[in-house]
């Protein structure tokens, strides 16, 4: 069964990348969120974590690499944790709707905690 996620509009007006790939970009980070994320958590209004899968390190931070590309307020950082790689993604306070719907976009697609 496919879950659909929220329609949240997560991509701000500020986005550098041409309208036509912004659906191709969307559908990058939900096949990531679905493949790669286990669980997310938000432990400030301005940053989201996403604890990611064994080896999905590389293709967050190809698609971070991208993504910071066109919309050059979203902030990617890495960090190893006990409990695996950690992608985390900060914006400034004026964009934290943005990472709101981001973050419902994934706990979407990951379906809950996925320990």
């Amino acid at each position: 069964m496919l879950i659909t996620p929220p329609a949240g509009d997560w991509v701000p007006d500020s986005c550098t990348l041409p309208t036509v790939e912004q659906s191709v970009r969307v559908a990058e980070f939900d096949r990531f969120f679905t493949g790669s994320v286990r669980r997310t958590d938000r432990p400030a209004r301005t940053r989201l974590d996403l604890l990611l899968a064994a080896g999905a390190e590389e293709q967050g931070r190809d698609l971070a690499a991208r993504e910071s590309g066109c919309c050059s307020f979203f902030t990617f950082g890495f960090d190893a944790t006990e409990d695996g790689p950690v992608m985390r993604i900060a914006v400034p306070d004026n964009q934290a709707a943005v990472l709101d719907a981001l973050a419902a976009r994934a706990d979407a697609w990951i379906g809950g905690d996925r320990r």
